[in-house]
């Protein structure tokens, strides 16, 4: 297969990449409606390069914190591919080659904001403050994860942070996110707004049309993400719309709908900060498309040499991989150390084992935990069905 354009989600050619700013801001903003969910954009370039005047917003210190919250989410994954090989986790999902729309949008919101991801929006929970031990406790389902051994891996929650836990039932949460944004703005909140996430197939469901109708009619402060990584499980885009990008698709409900280029973390920033903005001062919903590309495979039990060419997956893994593009950018301009990328790499990944080591010795919940967080207050069916439980395990508190 030749080698692919940047534009492979659909089959079709939308309009060009546009990356030129204007007066302290970018000229994609000012497109009109439809331009803007049919252009690409961008801020830096695949190679690393990009116009003084387009990140002239960005300093040392933000860039630094993207790198690090990218670098953090490619080396656990890593870590944790590996553990589910050797048999001591049960299942997995990674975020490899989608880690600037991942930590991108995490950086535009703030600790007031709701979080309601999809499948591989852990990176947004650490970034935001959720700990590796809770995290890989949760992977675990062991007595250290906070939703006591009840959810399968990768369906982390953090209440503190405001992330929420994930569903398994694709675009479900799409509504979820609507339902908040539309709960603040009921309570008189100002200044805040959610983050709904999802997936290119979850704009197949119905729930995801529900859920922008009620964003369009109600002028819900939420900010919908669609993480376009062009393969739902094994069905590309192609497969999924006859629309020339899945931005258009925010149009019909009234939403302001973006695109950018998901593997430029930038360019994630800027138009996931752009429609937070816009929503906490009460210009209602957007719909932003981020357009990457899913180069592991669906999960620790997915195959996807079966059913794509992995030529098309090279490119996007060697050529457009987003950390390597930061790196080169911060590198060039004397905000990262030579070798400094790697010492990082080490060092997280030693913190990584560390937590390891500390949660996978830790037993598993106590039996106790069964009946909680089911009623208010367990009922006397639950407490016999507890003694029950003791009882066939030997438990001695039951004689």
């Amino acid at each position: 297969m030749a080698e692919p354009s940047v534009e492979t989600a659909t089959g079709s050619t939308p309009d060009p990449v546009l990356h030129a700013p204007r007066r302290g801001s970018f000229v994609y903003f000012d497109l009109d409606e439809d331009a803007k969910a049919r252009s690409l954009f961008q801020i830096l370039r695949e190679d690393g390069t990009a116009d003084d005047a387009g990140v002239a917003g960005f300093d040392r210190a933000l860039t630094r914190r993207l790198h690090e919250g990218m670098l953090t989410i490619r080396v656990t994954d890593a870590r944790m591919m590996a553990l589910q090989r050797q048999g001591r986790i049960g299942f997995y999902g990674e975020a490899l080659g989608q880690e600037a729309a991942v930590v991108g949008s995490a950086a535009a919101s703030r600790p007031d904001d709701w979080i309601v991801p999809a499948l591989r929006e852990a990176g947004v929970g650490l970034f935001r403050g959720m700990t590796l031990e809770s995290y890989i406790a949760q992977i675990f389902g062991n007595a250290l994860d906070p939703t006591k051994g009840r959810q399968m891996p990768c369906h982390p929650i953090d209440r503190a942070n405001h992330y929420v836990v994930m569903s398994s039932c694709i675009a479900t949460q799409i509504p979820h996110a609507v339902g908040v944004a539309m709960a603040m703005k009921a309570l008189g909140d100002r200044d805040r707004c959610a983050f709904g996430y999802m997936g290119d197939g979850a704009t197949s469901e119905g729930d995801f049309h529900v859920a922008m109708n009620f964003a369009g009619v109600f002028h819900a402060p939420v900010v919908l993400i669609c993480q376009n990584n062009q393969w739902a499980i094994s069905t590309p885009g192609v497969h999924q719309t006859a629309a020339e990008t899945i931005a258009l698709k925010g149009l019909g409900y009234g939403l302001e709908s973006l695109r950018a280029d998901g593997n430029d973390v930038l360019a994630v920033y800027e138009v996931c900060r752009y429609a937070a903005d816009k929503a906490r001062r009460g210009g209602g919903a957007t719909f932003i498309e981020l357009l990457t590309y899913r180069v592991s495979a669906h999960s620790s039990s997915d195959d996807p040499t079966r059913y794509r060419d992995e030529a098309v997956t090279e490119v996007w893994r060697r050529q457009r991989d987003p950390l390597h593009r930061l790196r080169v950018f911060m590198e060039a301009r004397g905000w990262l150390e030579p070798g400094e990328h790697d010492a990082l790499a080490a060092a997280l990944e030693a913190r990584v084992r560390d937590v390891i080591a500390t949660v996978e010795a830790a037993g598993p919940p106590a039996v106790d935990t069964l009946i909680e967080d089911v009623y208010e207050q367990p009922t006397w069916r639950q407490r016999e069905q507890l003694a029950a439980l003791r009882a066939a395990d030997g438990d001695p508190h039951d004689h």
